[in-house]
């Protein structure tokens, strides 16, 4: 118990000592950002996940970006000074604040008992380490149940592999066959769906069956067979209503414009503003990834003749993980096995990564 307090105290004091040194806004972090990018150009957005598309004989690099995002207003927890506030554990039973040291995953019994599980037993259980989309089936489109899907994403060639990328999803395309496949990602393994659409693939990561529902988990009865006289009424009301695609006012948030007037017709008459100090580090959750822009992105990639570049620089590049999640930083340490990864907090993994050469 002595040695554990010792190193909870060293880690906490080597977290604030680095956390000291990072800049203190998201403005001045997204300024380092840009700072580190000494070509004065525009960067292309890293992939989420790259890696090869395999099945066969055919063995395609691909990169993956997220199809979607999430909402673009955020309404941040403050107090009445207009300070941001943060969360805390504490203690159920006497009510103590716990630091992140302090944590230990439990497994809860049925009878209540708690099962301890450490990081490192749960990356022994984790499925071995792949850069590679294991295309195993195709099957009919119209046999994947959308109910499966979970998340989009779009996957797009990496240099060298726009023929045989093309090739592919037109392949698909004409067959109307969709790819079943899996990859591990993060120290999990995901079942993923892949279809070619306009010459693009896209792939939807899959729910697992047992977290389905089925109609008679929630209570339906069992179907009658209707009068035609109801058939027919009810299909002419659908005729009325029939459309070739959906319009797009139903398709956007109604509620994010609404906040969003609110906020500026607010700030126009400087009502309810509050003035805050600048942001700590340490007290900041943390960011989730930048959208990249796809289009440009998808552009970009099936481009026919590959754009003239600058002359690669002989120095290492230091990679930029300024909108880098805690779990992705702690993925690439994983990958890289920085010993202490577990107990790093966003900053150290940053700087860990940062000493190791990446």
């Amino acid at each position: 118990m002595a040695k554990r307090k010792a190193a909870s105290s060293k880690a906490r004091k080597t977290r604030k000592a680095r956390d000291k040194s990072a800049p203190k806004t998201r403005a001045a972090r997204q300024q380092a950002a840009n700072d580190n990018n000494d070509t004065g150009t525009p960067q292309r957005p890293r992939p989420f996940w790259s890696g090869t598309l395999s099945f066969g004989l055919v063995s395609l690099p691909v990169g993956l970006y997220p199809a979607h995002r999430g909402s673009a207003v955020s309404l941040r927890m403050v107090d009445e000074a207009g300070q941001r506030l943060r969360r805390r554990y504490r203690c159920s039973r006497d009510g103590k604040l716990l630091e992140r040291d302090d944590l230990i995953r439990g497994y809860e019994t049925e009878d209540g008992k708690y099962i301890t599980v450490e990081d490192e037993e749960l990356e022994a259980l984790a499925p071995k380490k792949s850069r590679e989309i294991d295309l195993r089936q195709f099957v009919e489109r119209d046999e994947l149940d959308p109910a499966y899907f979970l998340r989009g994403y779009f996957l797009t060639p990496e240099e060298g592999a726009i023929k045989a990328y093309r090739l592919l999803a037109r392949a698909m395309e004409e067959a109307d066959r969709a790819g079943i496949a899996t990859f591990v990602m993060r120290g999990h393994e995901y079942v993923i769906a892949i279809v070619a659409e306009g010459g693009i693939l896209r792939a939807e990561t899959l729910r697992f069956a047992d977290t389905l529902r089925n109609p008679g988990d929630i209570g339906l009865p069992s179907p009658e067979k209707p009068r035609a006289k109801d058939i027919q009424r009810l299909q002419g009301a659908i005729k009325t209503l029939r459309a070739e695609a959906p319009d797009d006012a139903p398709l956007h948030n109604p509620n994010i414009t609404a906040i969003e007037s609110l906020a500026r017709e607010k700030l126009k008459k400087n009502r309810d503003v509050l003035q805050t100090a600048p942001d700590d580090p340490s007290d900041e959750e943390e960011p989730g990834e930048a959208p990249p822009d796809l289009m440009a992105i998808l552009k970009q990639s099936l481009a026919v003749t590959e754009p003239d570049s600058a002359p690669a620089s002989t120095a290492p590049a230091r990679e930029n993980y300024a909108n880098a999640t805690r779990a992705h930083l702690y993925a690439l340490a994983q990958e890289r096995n920085l010993a202490g990864r577990s107990k790093m907090n966003r900053a150290e993994l940053i700087a860990a990564l940062h000493n190791a050469g990446h």
